[in-house]
């Protein structure tokens, strides 16, 4: 289980110098060890979106849209939540379903669009990718873990939904230990699971 840090203070050094932040508390437990299959992949979805929302508490605007890697000029904190919302929009409707391609993903401008997110306030951002977490668990209730992708310009229909979970799990994943790293060089915040 993850340890919580919510008892003590981090000092850590910043732009202005030497300040305590509090250390972040986890979001949630782990799914049940023994629990079946879909039950499992849900959950540890679940928790690693779950994580994303928890490296944005208590961001300041300005610090959700500030780049602090200078080979990822997008991969800020507002720009990793665009992506996420995005990446599932892809994945769950688009490739699984068959829907139509919407979104910057889908645009002809450049490949990280969907994290050109200047102006658009982060609290927005969260709401947009938890309507889509909402939208993509609808999906995949009622499928079967067998069910392959049906996009007809993809190969997506050699893949199934099972395939698509462990996918969606590992994304989210990588980019909430992106989110760790980012909230910590931002401003100090931290926190394990």
């Amino acid at each position: 289980m993850g340890r919580t840090g919510n008892a003590r203070k981090l000092r850590c050094s910043g732009a202005d110098g030497w300040a305590s932040v509090p250390a972040m508390t986890p979001p949630r437990v782990r799914p049940p060890g023994t629990a079946d299959e879909r039950t499992q992949l849900l959950g540890w979805l679940d928790m690693q979106r779950a994580v994303i929302h928890w490296k944005c508490e208590g961001l300041e605007e300005a610090a959700a849209h500030r780049a602090v890697l200078p080979s990822s000029p997008n991969m800020t904190m507002a720009g990793l939540v665009s992506h996420m919302r995005w990446v599932e929009h892809c994945w769950f409707e688009v490739l699984l379903l068959g829907r139509p391609a919407e979104g910057p993903h889908f645009d002809d401008g450049p490949e990280d669009a969907d994290m050109m997110v200047d102006g658009t306030p982060l609290a927005q951002l969260l709401r947009e990718y938890e309507r889509q977490c909402a939208v993509s668990d609808e999906i995949v209730s009622g499928l079967s873990l067998d069910e392959t992708g049906r996009h007809p310009e993809f190969n997506a229909s050699q893949v199934n939904l099972r395939w698509m979970l462990l996918h969606m799990i590992e994304e989210t994943a990588r980019h909430a230990g992106h989110a760790d790293a980012v909230r910590e060089l931002l401003d100090g915040g931290t926190g394990y699971f």
